[in-house]
């Protein structure tokens, strides 16, 4: 039995004791962790595709580890400009082993055991029915609307499981400074969870007011 399931921005197929790599989750090590996003389930000749996911359907896995990527080198280099410039990049990862995939709530088709002039008939699939909309949450904020947080490191936070501004405001400076740690800059985050409080309580002139005080998130 698989599974396609997302994980961490990025999609997999997955089975039971696999290990795989994906972007560095805010879960501990020796935890379990739970993807309910899973896009399709294949047990044998049924499978079962989600319209987009599977309700009722999981992957649940332990951590592992935490670890880094290898580095990655980055040059560019402009013709008769004298211009070059060297960057190292190295993927904050966790490291997870699949424990058990939940197929309950799948709608699987039976396959037909006749056959055609002599020939096996196709597998039917089945196309689980789409879930019902679920309440509106706070994901999918823009994080640059945050002093010091440019297009980079939103990208970061989000693969690092932070979208929102709720969940950035609930977390520590310093490990914002860990999860962006390879992201090439100088970046102070001490103000960036207050920022997102206020973001995230609708309190815009508030922090409007206060960001014309800061500077790449410190004040002047």
């Amino acid at each position: 039995m698989y599974a396609i399931v997302e994980m961490a921005g990025q999609q997999f197929k997955v089975a039971k004791d696999q290990k795989v790599y994906v972007h560095r989750l805010q879960v501990e090590e020796g935890k379990k962790v739970t993807f309910d996003n899973v896009l399709l389930l294949a047990d044998g000749s049924n499978v079962t595709i989600g319209a987009p996911a599977i309700d009722g359907a999981a992957v649940e896995a332990k951590v592992v580890k935490h670890l880094r990527g290898d580095k990655v080198i980055v040059f560019h280099k402009k013709r008769r400009k004298g211009y070059r410039k060297k960057n190292g990049h190295r993927q904050s990862l966790t490291e997870i082993v699949i424990e058990s995939i939940i197929s309950k709530g799948a709608n699987k088709a039976e396959p037909k055991a006749n056959k055609v002039d002599g020939k096996a008939a196709p597998v039917e699939v089945s196309v689980a029915s789409k879930p019902k909309a679920k309440k509106a949450t706070a994901k999918g904020d823009d994080l640059k609307k945050i002093e010091g947080i440019g297009p980079k490191i939103a990208e970061t936070l989000i693969a690092a499981g932070i979208s929102s501004f709720a969940e950035l405001a609930k977390t520590d400076s310093a490990k914002i400074s860990e999860i962006i740690a390879d992201v090439r800059g100088n970046h102070v985050t001490e103000t960036w969870p207050k920022q997102a409080q206020l973001a995230a309580d609708g309190k815009w002139d508030e922090l409007q007011k206060w960001q014309d005080e800061l500077d790449g998130g410190v004040a002047k």
